[in-house]
């Protein structure tokens, strides 16, 4: 929630700005700013970020657990708000989170998984082993561990654990994964559990929606900005580049990426129409127009 708190602390910050209340963005700043400071001080665990403090104020989701020791929530949503980005606590927390969450399937929620009742947790430790919140796959939040690779231009992992989870990948396990092969499921069994990869609940989840943002918005990089269309994709770096149509304020936006130089992340140069532009955003162009837009990244 405080990583929450800071990504859409920030957003207002800059609404308020654009609508020109100065004084409201400045108080919310400091709001976000003393967020920030709160959880580098009270909030990592030294390779990740804590995940809370319980009732009688101990922690949840460090290294000094005997079990849970690490959940994927608050690495998403503080590497989402880049939260000690220059220290390099994003980088650090994104690699805990390769190396004790991920697996073939996804990546768990919480490692290691609950093997006893702990009072003070409740439902969450009564689960078996690698199933719900106890170590399963949750689809839903794989996609903020996915803009958190972006965030730190790392195009290869943002897209491998897009492709993970996503149905159109999934086809030669479908005897495993169980549910139908063009719908994401809640959750998927995890790596601690009877039979990993075998998924469960399907349509009940908001994973379609967070992986349509995470993959057109973060990877793909077309982000809808108050003042026209952000372009900064973060791919694998393997890829020559994409197309992609978008609408956008009643203009179609023919969108075309090369990637002459083989790299994750970075803009060398973007054209408008036949006109460079000297900006990352293009301007909000003529409605009911096509407008020809293209990027070389480098």
């Amino acid at each position: 929630i405080a990583g929450l708190f800071v990504v859409y602390g920030k957003e207002f910050v800059k609404l308020c700005r654009q609508i020109g209340k100065d004084a409201e963005a400045l108080e919310a700043e400091n709001h976000v700013n003393n967020m920030i400071e709160a959880v580098k001080k009270h909030g990592w665990d030294g390779d990740w970020y804590l995940r809370a403090y319980d009732y009688y104020g101990k922690k949840i989701g460090s290294n000094e657990n005997e079990e849970g020791k690490i959940f994927i929530e608050s690495q998403g949503w503080c590497s989402m708000a880049e939260i000690g980005k220059e220290e390099g606590l994003v980088e650090k927390s994104l690699n805990s989170v390769k190396e004790h969450l991920d697996c073939e399937y996804g990546i768990v929620l919480n490692s290691p998984a609950f093997t006893k009742y702990y009072i003070e947790y409740g439902e969450i430790s009564t689960y078996p082993a690698g199933y719900k919140e106890n170590g399963g796959i949750f689809c839903h939040n794989n996609p903020w561990i996915m803009i958190g690779e972006t965030m730190i231009g790392r195009g290869d992992a943002a897209y491998d654990y897009y492709t993970k989870i996503a149905p159109s990948f999934l086809e030669d396990i479908s005897e495993l994964h169980k549910v139908e092969p063009y719908v994401y499921c809640q959750m998927i069994a995890g790596k601690e559990a009877f039979k990993p990869g075998e998924a469960k609940n399907s349509w009940l989840s908001g994973t379609a929606s967070w992986n349509f943002y995470a993959i057109t918005q973060y990877i793909l990089g077309v982000k809808p900005d108050y003042n026209g269309l952000s372009i900064n994709p973060c791919i694998p770096a393997k890829w020559d580049g994409f197309k992609m149509t978008r609408k956008f304020r009643g203009a179609t936006y023919n969108i075309e990426i090369s990637n002459p130089k083989h790299i994750s992340k970075g803009i060398e140069k973007i054209v408008v129409n036949g006109s460079v532009i000297n900006s990352g955003i293009i301007p909000i162009l003529e409605k009911n127009k096509t407008h020809k837009i293209e990027v070389i990244m480098g």
